[in-house]
């Protein structure tokens, strides 16, 4: 697998796609600060740009190097990172179109998937974390899924991970006015 992870990070930092196992289920993983590689994924999901892609970091350390937290988002990270719980969170420095929501948020995780994790820690950046699927098709938990999930173009390269157990995705909150605002629910309840 080290072969396989070397030629993924290879992917990543040329501006490719890949498609990843993380603890929910298979993503499409590309730099999200390259706006050539996140507008791919629009692409290949073959899904809208108005929607926002969530990323994955590869620990609470550079999540607080790109993204600010208030003391609530922070105590919510502590708690259940690594794991399936997504944070909206203001970013640091400016990402590309389809990374942060129109109130200028990014929907950030630090994985479970101790693959996910490396892969972002490796790269240095946040990766994409939306699912390998094509849009509205069901969430792919295998890679023969992805592959007749995404048709044309298809991502760069895959990590195949094995079939992946059936898990609901992560939970998505928002944090305002320091009360959590549960905009997805996922696997962890707050």
């Amino acid at each position: 697998m080290k072969k396989e992870i070397a030629k993924a990070l290879a992917v990543l930092r040329r501006g490719g796609v890949i498609v990843f196992p993380t603890e929910t289920a298979y993503g499409l993983g590309a730099d999200a600060t390259n706006a050539r590689a996140v507008a791919n994924i629009f692409i290949i999901k073959g899904r809208s740009g108005r929607k926002q892609i969530p990323l994955i970091v590869g620990s609470f350390a550079m999540a607080e190097r790109f993204f600010r937290f208030t003391k609530e988002e922070r105590a919510l990270a502590r708690t259940f990172w690594p794991g399936p719980l997504t944070i909206l969170l203001r970013p640091r420095r400016t990402f590309p179109r389809g990374v942060a929501s129109p109130d200028g948020r990014a929907a950030v995780r630090v994985s479970d998937s101790p693959l996910a994790r490396a892969l972002s820690a490796r790269l240095g950046k946040p990766i994409t974390a939306t699912s390998a699927n094509a849009s509205g098709s069901p969430t792919c938990y295998s890679v023969s899924c992805v592959r007749r999930s995404l048709r044309t173009p298809r991502p760069d390269t895959i990590l195949d991970g094995g079939t992946l157990p059936r898990r609901k995705p992560s939970t998505i909150v928002l944090v305002t006015k320091g009360s959590v605002k549960i905009l997805r629910q996922g696997q962890i309840k707050i």
